[in-house]
């Protein structure tokens, strides 16, 4: 019971400090004007001096648009997906909002690979050289949650694992907490953020990074979106290799292709930009209609094109359903709109 109380208590003074940092990066970047109206007690003696002054000052020349993107990234991954989402909401910010936000980037500084070895060797509880016969200790990609190493098998199957980086998940759940706390005090506080919802936005962005954070509801969304898509030759899913992936790891085949992006790249590999096109449109909708499972996340970086035109989807941590009312609903939507209804 004491232990407990005392893990309680230092959970607690864990949360004070980061929620004073959080307030005072906003702080930095010129937000003052929304922090002054919410009923922190003595949040000003928490500003340090001169300094801190100097940036604020600094900070201030720039438009505010700029300022919430750069606050973002200074508060670190939970802040920079909060920020993703928010880029999507076209109708709940101004444009040049919208703009700056899309310029956020899940790119992080790598962790070192003594520190990537231990989390694999907790997960696989062995020593990593057991299962694979080697690990690049480059990494392929360094994001926020996690980050990609190229690895050999045993029986020399090239692979890429996904590997979470250390003690993330406790830093994701105090910044949700704390977002929460906040929006709550925006919904109730602020005039005019009420209609806006704050708290149903942290709450459903809540949802989605508890989802990401599970690699093992990636593996499960990876086999079911490569069962329904089993007998058409236009998608690829790379396969899954179960016993070397769990909720902090994912090891899945690795496979090269183009991102969809690179468009001087899919010419010169002699890719058909317009049947790549038609496949993605035919792709989303058997996705939302027939099958009602779907990719929540195919932006450019996760959707990359093979010989052939074939599409590789990358990146299941985010997927969605839809039931039969929802999907029936969708249909009857382009319908009502052509018949003006």
């Amino acid at each position: 019971m004491w232990f407990s109380r005392f893990r309680e208590i230092g959970r607690a003074v864990g949360q004070a400090q980061r929620f004073r940092v959080i307030v005072g990066v906003f702080l930095k970047y010129g937000y003052d004007d929304i922090a002054v109206k919410l009923p922190l007690t003595g949040m000003w003696r928490w500003l340090p001096t001169r300094r801190f002054r100097r940036e604020q000052a600094a900070l201030a020349t720039l438009p505010r648009s700029e300022r919430l993107r750069r606050a973002f990234e200074e508060l670190g991954p939970a802040f920079v997906k909060l920020g993703q989402l928010l880029a999507g909401r076209t109708r709940l910010l101004p444009r040049d909002y919208i703009a700056e936000l899309t310029k956020l980037q899940d790119r992080v500084p790598p962790v070192p690979f003594a520190e990537v070895e231990a989390v694999l060797a907790e997960e696989l509880r062995r020593p990593s050289g057991e299962c694979f016969s080697r690990i690049d200790a480059t990494p392929l990609g360094s994001a926020s949650i996690a980050q990609v190493h190229r690895a050999w098998l045993s029986d020399g199957a090239d692979a890429v694992i996904k590997v979470q980086r250390p003690h993330i998940e406790r830093t994701v759940r105090t910044d949700l907490e704390i977002m929460g706390r906040l929006a709550e005090l925006l919904e109730h506080h602020v005039e005019g953020w009420a209609a806006h919802q704050p708290t149903a936005i942290v709450a459903e962005f809540t949802r989605r990074m508890e989802q990401e954070l599970d690699f093992s509801s990636e593996v499960a969304g990876m086999e079911r979106f490569a069962r329904q898509f089993t007998d058409n030759p236009t998608v690829r899913v790379p396969r899954v290799y179960r016993p070397l992936s769990t909720r902090r790891m994912l090891t899945m085949e690795r496979i090269d292709g183009i991102p969809a992006t690179q468009l001087a790249a899919l010419d010169a590999a002699g890719l058909d930009r317009a049947e790549i096109a038609r496949r993605l449109a035919d792709l989303t909708l058997r996705q939302i209609f027939v099958h009602g499972f779907f990719h929540a996340d195919p932006h450019p970086g996760n959707v990359h094109i093979l010989p052939g035109n074939e599409v590789f989807f990358l990146e299941f941590g985010m997927t969605g359903f839809l039931i039969h009312e929802q999907r029936d609903a969708l249909g009857a939507l382009p319908v009502a709109s052509a018949q003006r209804d």
